[in-house]
């Protein structure tokens, strides 16, 4: 590929630069007189940042004459113009355009829409770190009008376009399996916490009974968190820590999510020898967050060696053999989302947090030890499931920005090929075009000829 010098950089030598006014204008919405809280006939959706990004605050507006609204089709492309995410763009939206958003049209037949759309993504982070206003900042128009594009020409555009657009397609679908795979985890957990491992189809032949944790299998018992677990509190972050023993890593309450821990950012502080030996942790350990998200579990499983703990996260070590950590780091995950830990209450301090006493006084149910590691192996590969999947999102993710940031500015060039596909579909339309204006033409002489 042979580049040329622009005034924004090397691109290749078949690209243009235009000036992103001399190609597009702008529509901003606006807030229509009439908006109803649930949908009726002949309504549409009033398009507001929270509606579109998490379908919250749902309104929408009736088609009258009377109504004044900025209508948007799917082939339109909008751009969050106030608050705080402004910069941000949408496309495959129908409904009635909020106040804070601006429709998007292209002046050019030289600029395909989807490249567009991918080309102001890359522009994200310059146009919101730029806004203006005091109060609510806003794109400054002149930077958004006055940015520079590198244009490839049209079948190049569409291929870059096509690449993208797998890649967020991969992303989305892997996005439904987490959640499909999230829902099922939900559903077996309240299936395995009430009936134990039976088969949805024999839940009528297990007998229950009414307990303080709801109902549970008859031969399962009601025990106190303390009776089977010693709970441990970490070391008390302090400025006035005299340094003295070995500045160590330590788990601070964002290191524990639910399920699992991450080791990517750990802080350090001094720890004696008497404190390593006291807060050491060990395969099975539980870790429950005290503060911040209270409730937060996961197990540790031998990750790392000498790594402590602060004094916002407990350890809880079991202390009877016919306990299997892994069942209750599940169990306390569906008892809070169930309500049947009030965790979320703590004490009643200015600042929410779960005492030690309090922790310990949790009661929970005690199944036979095989059946809590059967339960737990369940959900644990449930777990993996998702976590595989999570894992390539994450990839995936890394693989799109790096396609979006390199091929719209033609660092990597698709395969000619592949863009061959589309200048041969490009030709096909025009040959079409032509055929039709020349049959056109042909009608238009037969008249003339006849008059």
């Amino acid at each position: 590929t042979n580049y040329k010098k622009t005034e924004i950089g090397l691109i290749p030598e078949d690209w243009e630069v235009v000036r992103l006014g001399d190609v597009v204008s702008l529509e901003k919405g606006n807030k229509p007189k009439i908006l109803l809280e649930k949908p009726e006939k002949n309504c549409i959706p009033y398009l507001t940042a929270d509606y579109i990004r998490y379908k919250k605050n749902f309104k929408c507006v009736p088609i009258h004459k009377n109504v004044k609204f900025v209508r948007v089709n799917k082939d339109d492309l909008i751009l969050l113009w106030d608050g705080s995410k402004a910069g941000d763009i949408f496309t495959s939206l129908e409904g009635a355009l909020s106040s804070t958003m601006v429709k998007i049209s292209i002046n050019s037949q030289y600029v395909l829409r989807k490249f567009l759309y991918y080309f102001i993504k890359t522009k994200f982070k310059l146009l919101n770190s730029q806004t203006t206003g005091a109060t609510i900042p806003h794109v400054n128009k002149n930077l958004f009008f006055n940015l520079l594009i590198p244009l490839p020409p049209l079948p190049e555009q569409k291929a870059i376009a096509t690449v993208l657009d797998k890649v967020r397609q991969a992303i989305e679908q892997t996005e439904e399996v987490i959640q499909a795979n999230k829902e099922l985890k939900k559903s077996l957990m309240k299936h395995l916490f009430t009936y134990g491992v039976v088969p949805v189809e024999e839940i009528d032949k297990v007998r229950l009974k009414e307990t303080e944790i709801g109902l549970i299998p008859e031969d399962w018992e009601v025990i106190k968190f303390g009776e089977v677990f010693e709970i441990q509190q970490g070391k008390a972050l302090s400025s006035k820590n005299n340094q003295i023993g070995k500045p160590l890593p330590f788990l601070r309450t964002s290191n524990i999510l639910w399920g699992k821990i991450k080791f990517d950012t750990l802080d350090k502080m001094y720890f004696t020898e008497k404190e390593q030996t006291k807060l050491k942790l060990k395969k099975g350990d539980l870790l429950i967050c005290e503060g911040g998200e209270i409730g937060k579990t996961a197990i540790w499983k031998d990750h790392k060696e000498k790594i402590f703990f602060q004094n916002h996260i407990f350890r809880a070590r079991p202390i009877k053999k016919y306990v299997h950590s892994l069942f209750y780091m599940y169990w306390i995950q569906y008892a809070i989302k169930q309500k049947k830990m009030y965790i979320g209450y703590g004490n009643k301090t200015t600042i929410p947090n779960l005492s030690k006493r309090r922790l310990s006084s949790f009661l929970i149910p005690l199944p036979p030890i095989d059946e809590q590691k059967q339960i737990a192996e369940i959900l644990s590969k449930i777990d993996q499931k998702i976590e595989a999947e999570e894992n390539k999102k994450e990839a995936l993710e890394k693989l799109f920005k790096s396609l979006l940031n390199n091929l719209m500015t033609g660092k990597i060039r698709i395969n000619k090929s592949f863009t061959g596909k589309f200048e041969r579909k490009e030709i096909h339309q025009k040959m079409e075009e032509l055929s039709k204006k020349l049959s056109e033409d042909k009608e238009y002489l037969e008249e003339i000829k006849e008059f």
